[in-house]
C-alpha cells in the first residue's frame, strides 16, 4: 500500500523537523515530506507542494492546497502572522507552528490534544515555571494559548509535574547519579519494536563477554562516582531476564560489590516479558535487593499477542505476575499498549478488567508508537493505519482502570508518531512511584548507562547536559569496550 506524499516547501531552513512532526501529526497515514529551497529538490511532475510557507521580512506566509486529493489553485488557503523586530528563534519557531496548527486545523477540522507540542517531555514546560513560582492558573493558561493544548491535557501535564516536584526533591542532584544497566536482548523482536535489541539465541555462547565487558563499566564506574551518591538502578533492555539464573546472579552481585547501595531508593529490573521469566531467576532478583520489577503483558488477548510476535499466552502472563508475588515482590509494574491490530474500546476494557484483577502497584499505559525501524511499519503498509485505533476513549478507559487501582499518575512522555496523538502515562499507587522513570524524562541529575547501546547524560549545574552513547552492535561494544570507557572518562571526569 502506496502511501500519500504531502510535500511541504519552506524558504528558510532550521525549522524541518518541527514541521514535519507537526504535519505528520495530521497526517499519520501519509509520508511527509519538507523541502528547503535551494537545498531540496522537488519534482514540478509532483505539481504545486501541498503546503508552501514563505518567510517574509516581517512575516511568515503560508498557503495550502487541498491535501490527499487532486491538487489545483482554485482550493489554494492562505495565512499568515506577523514577525515583531527582534524576536528570538523559539519564538519565530513558536510563532511558524502556531500557524501551521491553525490553517490544518481549518483545513482538516482535526485538533491535536496536545496541540503544537512535538516534543517527548511536554512536563518540562509546567516543571519549569512552577519552579520559577507561577501559579497553576498561570500555567494553565500559557500552555493553552501558546501551544494550543486542550484543557485535559494542560490540567494531566500539571497534575503530573507537581507529583514530579515533590518525588524529585528527595535525590542528590549535585553530588548524586542514578545507573542505567542495559541488556539489549529479547526472546523475540515484537512488532512495534525499534529499540536496540538482538535474539537471545544468536548471542548466549557470548553471554560471559557481554557479561565482562559491563564488569569493566562498573569498575570504572564505581572509581569515577566513588564520591557520588548513587540513588536509583534501573536494568533495562530488552529483556534483562533473558539472561540465565547464574548470569544474573553474576551481574547483579558485582553491581553490589562493587557500588555503594546504602542511598539507593529504587532498584528497578524489568523482568519484562513471560516467557523469560522463572522462579529460579525471580529468587535472584530478590536475593540481591531488587525493590522493583515490570511483567508486561502489553495486552491481554491471546490473538493480539500473536500478531505481535509475543511467543507467550496471557495465561502465561498472569501466571508470571503471581509467581513474582508468591517470591515476595511488592513493587510490580505492568505496561500495556494501546492502539495494537484490531484492538478497540472493547479489548482494551477486556485487558483493563483482567490486569485490576491481578491489581499490579503501577500501570504504564503506552500509546503505540509507529516506528519505521519496526517491523510494525511494514505491517501498516500491507494492512493499512485504519486497523490500529487508539481514541479519546480507549485512553479514558485505562486512565479509569488505573484510577479504580488506586493509582494517579506519575509521569508522562510523548514519542514521535503516536496513534491517536496521545501519550505514555505511568500511574502508581502511593509509595510505588518509579521515580527513574522520572527522572529520564525530566533530566535533572546525571545517568551513567552500561551496555550495548546505552546513553549517558551528564546534568551540570547550570542544567546544561551532554551526552556519549555506546555503541549499539554487541560485538563491536565487547571489542570496543576500553574505548566506550574513555568516552565515559572525558565527559563524566573533568
Amino acid at each position: 500500500m502506496e502511501e500519500k506524499l504531502v510535500a511541504v516547501m519552506i524558504n528558510e531552513t532550521g525549522f524541518e523537523y518541527d514541521i514535519h512532526s507537526l504535519v505528520k501529526a495530521f497526517y499519520p497515514d501519509c509520508d511527509v515530506k519538507v523541502f528547503v529551497e535551494g537545498e531540496k529538490a522537488y519534482s514540478s511532475t509532483e505539481g504545486l507542494p501541498d503546503v508552501s510557507i514563505t518567510f517574509s521580512e516581517d512575516a511568515i506566509l503560508l498557503g495550502i492546497v487541498a491535501v490527499g486529493e487532486e491538487k489545483n489553485t482554485s482550493a489554494f488557503q492562505g495565512m499568515k502572522v506577523k514577525l515583531l523586530p527582534g524576536m528570538a528563534r523559539p519564538e519565530v519557531k513558536n510563532a511558524l507552528k502556531q500557524l501551521i496548527y491553525t490553517a490544518l486545523t481549518r483545513h482538516t477540522g482535526k485538533e491535536l490534544p496536545w496541540g503544537t507540542l512535538t516534543g517527548i517531555r511536554p512536563t518540562k514546560i509546567p516543571m519549569q515555571m512552577l519552579e520559577e513560582g507561577k501559579t497553576e492558573e498561570e500555567i494553565l493558561s500559557y500552555m493553552q494559548e501558546t501551544y494550543y493544548v486542550s484543557d485535559e491535557k494542560g490540567k494531566l501535564s500539571l497534575e503530573i509535574a507537581k507529583r514530579e516536584k515533590e518525588l524529585l526533591s528527595t535525590l542528590h542532584y549535585k553530588d548524586g547519579y542514578s545507573l542505567y544497566v542495559g541488556i539489549p536482548f529479547c526472546p523475540t523482536t515484537c512488532l512495534y519494536c525499534s529499540f536496540t535489541s538482538y535474539p537471545i539465541v544468536s548471542w548466549k555462547k557470548r553471554m560471559e563477554e557481554y557479561l565482562t565487558a559491563l564488569e569493566k563499566e562498573i569498575d570504572f564506574t564505581a572509581e569515577a562516582y566513588k564520591d557520588k551518591i548513587l540513588d536509583t538502578v534501573y536494568i533495562g533492555g530488552g529483556t534483562p531476564t533473558t539472561l540465565e539464573a547464574p548470569e544474573l546472579d553474576r551481574l547483579l552481585g558485582y553491581l553490589k560489590e562493587k557500588l555503594d547501595f546504602s542511598h539507593v531508593s529504587e532498584f528497578t529490573v524489568e523482568a519484562g516479558r513471560a516467557d523469560s521469566i522463572t522462579r529460579e531467576k525471580l529468587e535472584v532478583l530478590k536475593k540481591w535487593g531488587v525493590t522493583r520489577i515490570s511483567v508486561n503483558p502489553q495486552t491481554m488477548h491471546d490473538e493480539t499477542l500473536k500478531i505481535i510476535g509475543r511467543q507467550h499466552t496471557v495465561e502465561q502472563a498472569k501466571e508470571a505476575y503471581r509467581l513474582a508475588r508468591e517470591v515476595g515482590f511488592t513493587n510490580i509494574n505492568m505496561d500495556l499498549i494501546l492502539g495494537l491490530p484490531g484492538e478497540g474500546e472493547a479489548e482494551v476494557a477486556s485487558t483493563i478488567e483482567q490486569v485490576k484483577e491481578l491489581a499490579p502497584d503501577s500501570l504504564t499505559v503506552h500509546s503505540l508508537a509507529i516506528k519505521r525501524a519496526s517491523r510494525l511499519h511494514q505491517w501498516i503498509e500491507e494492512h493499512g493505519i485504519s486497523a490500529l485505533n487508539n481514541t479519546d476513549k480507549t485512553m479514558e478507559i485505562a486512565a479509569k482502570g488505573a484510577a479504580d487501582m488506586n493509582m494517579v499518575p506519575y509521569y508522562l512522555y510523548r514519542q514521535k508518531n503516536m496513534s491517536g496523538n496521545f501519550e505514555n502515562v505511568g500511574y502508581a499507587t502511593e509509595g510505588n512511584f518509579g521515580i527513574y522513570n522520572i527522572l529520564i524524562m525530566e533530566e535533572k541529575q546525571t545517568i551513567v548507562a552500561l551496555g550495548a547501546g546505552s546513553i549517558t547524560k551528564r546534568v551540570y549545574g547550570d542544567g546544561r547536559i551532554e551526552r556519549c552513547d555506546n555503541v549499539k552492535d554487541v560485538g563491536l561494544y565487547i571489542e570496543k569496550i576500553d574505548e566506550m570507557i574513555e568516552r565515559k572518562k572525558s565527559l563524566l571526569c573533568d
